[in-house]
This record gives C-alpha cells, structure tokens and sequence, in this order.
C-alpha cells in the first residue's frame, strides 16, 4: 500500500484503539456508580464486553501492518475517560447527564468507525471490513438501546427525585 493511505490507516486504527479505552474508562466508572438504574447497568456491562472484543479487532489491524497502538494516545484518552466518568458524578441529575454523554460517545464512535471503514477499504485491508463493520454495528445498537431508554430513565429519576428517594444514580 502507499506510504501515504498506510500512515493514514495506521493513525486511524490507533485512533480508533485510543477512543475505545476511553470508552471502556466511561462505562466502568459508571458502571461501579449505578445503583437504581439496571436496564442501563445491562447495556453498559454487555457494551463494555463489546469493546473488549473492539479493541482485538483493532489490535490483529495494527498487528497486520506491524503497527501497535499509541501509549501517548492511550494514556491521553485513558485519562480524558475517566474524568469524563467523573465529571458529572456531583450532580443531582448524574444518571441523566450520562445518559445523554453516553448516546453522544456512541454516536461519535459509529462516525469513527464509518470513516475507518473508508480508510480501511482505501488501503486495501479488505480482511478487516467485516471485523469493522461488526463494531460498527455493535456501536450503532448500543446508541438505540442508551436513546430508547432515556425517556424511561427520565421517568425514575422523576419518580425517585419527587419521591425524596436517591435518584441520581
């Protein structure tokens, strides 16, 4: 492949690895905190294992090119993670607030991953395609399912809330 279009891969693989460990970095973080919320304690454990699994695929890329990922952009990412993880833990409203970051990150990620799967296609790693298109639509389906049940969500935080209960986690 030319130099060029495998630079242009290579940074957008590592790219992509970096942003899922910030991913992982969200999701753990809240997950450790949920407490009257378990439908989205469900999706976040299940998307948690998806990424995992994110990551390997990106890893086999990265290794295919012998390329590995980036330790400046993964300890960038791994930290920018968990204070986002923590940035909204004060609030009242904590559990609405990341449900509302959680279905932008997931939107933000199927972006990442379309346009890794142009660059992927551009640099001829046709092998990948498939592996990329399963994250792709692993992250698409955990976008539905956060913007499906924010409006239930919404409901037991208003519930808990007026009830005198707990409610921001």
């Amino acid at each position: 492949m030319a130099d060029d279009i495998r630079s242009i891969y290579a940074t957008a693989l590592k790219n992509a690895h970096a942003v899922e460990l910030q991913a992982l970095q969200i999701m753990e973080r809240q997950v450790e905190r949920l407490e009257r919320y378990p439908e989205m304690e469900t999706i976040l454990r299940r998307h948690i294992d998806e990424t995992h699994q994110q990551r390997d695929r990106l890893e086999e890329a990265l290794n295919a090119i012998a390329e590995s990922p980036s330790a400046l952009k993964e300890g960038v990412m791994g930290f920018m993670g968990n204070m986002a993880a923590l940035a909204h833990a004060p609030a009242q409203d904590e559990i609405l607030k990341n449900s509302f970051a959680n279905h932008a990150f997931e939107n933000y990620e199927i972006a990442i991953y379309t346009s890794l799967l142009t660059i992927t296609e551009a640099a001829g790693q046709t092998r990948f395609v498939s592996a990329f298109e399963t994250s792709l639509k692993e992250e698409q389906n955990t976008a539905r399912q956060i913007l499906e049940i924010v409006g239930p969500t919404t409901q037991r935080y208003l519930q808990l809330t007026t009830s005198g209960a707990k409610a921001d986690r």
